[in-house]
């Protein structure tokens, strides 16, 4: 199943944009894989509460620059992909073919924001936010100074 739907992501993706059609069909897809990671790292430590499915609901709206239901739809659709979810490569190999090197690291900051959505840092969460940095090919000492700012964040929230 999650191979089938791999599949189309690509396909949907790797073909020449040569419409407006296209183009949106191709930023569907990078929504898509962005909000599946969002939820399989807020869903890693084994708790999906409401802070952080409305923390995920903020950074896809603010992100994508959707509307409050444009970004509960994506959410809810990435939910269900995120339930079959085997692997984060697949997701992220259609991150790294399409995004540029601050694109991808912009991918792991809001990563690191779900992961601090409810205000704490699960041992879980950490280890795929760094495996799917690995995969997006982030360099570390980025990675830690994302992590860094997304912990600061979440405490500010919190005050």
């Amino acid at each position: 199943m999650i191979k089938r739907l791999f599949d189309q992501l690509v396909a949907s993706i790797s073909a020449p944009v040569t419409s407006d059609a296209d183009g949106n069909t191709r930023e569907a897809a990078l929504r898509m894989a962005t909000a599946v990671l969002m939820i399989d790292v807020a869903r890693a430590d084994h708790v999906f509460d409401e802070s952080e499915l409305e923390r995920v609901l903020q950074l896809v709206a603010a992100h994508f620059r959707l509307s409050p239901a444009e970004a509960a739809e994506l959410v809810s659709r990435a939910s269900d992909k995120a339930e079959e979810l085997t692997s984060a490569y697949e997701f992220t190999r259609v991150l790294h073919q399409h995004l540029d090197v601050d694109e991808e690291a912009r991918m792991v900051g809001l990563l690191w924001q779900v992961a601090y959505a409810d205000g704490q840092l699960d041992k879980y969460e950490d280890s795929l936010v760094l495996k799917i940095s690995d995969l997006l090919h982030v360099s570390r000492a980025r990675v830690m100074r994302l992590k860094h700012d997304a912990k600061i964040e979440a405490h500010q929230r919190k005050s």
